[in-house]
């Protein structure tokens, strides 16, 4: 999904183009309310960045890691 906010909402929550959001619901306001994402907690020791590519990896692929894990 892509959202597009205006670039003060991005400075004032500290957000960059690209940055992952939290998006959630509050049916009893008829709200959607965004926040930024929680970092992705990364073991000691590894690079934030490399645990952000093994994310995307694991959720782009997803279903074949999953079928392959029932073989």
């Amino acid at each position: 999904m892509v959202v597009s906010l205006p670039k003060d909402a991005l400075d004032n929550l500290g957000l960059a183009e690209g940055a992952d959001v939290s998006v959630d619901v509050d049916e009893e306001k008829r709200q959607i309310v965004i926040s930024p994402a929680k970092p992705p907690l990364a073991a000691a020791g590894v690079d934030e960045e490399f645990a952000r590519q093994i994310n995307q990896f694991i959720e782009q692929y997803r279903p074949v890691l999953e079928a392959l894990a029932k073989e």
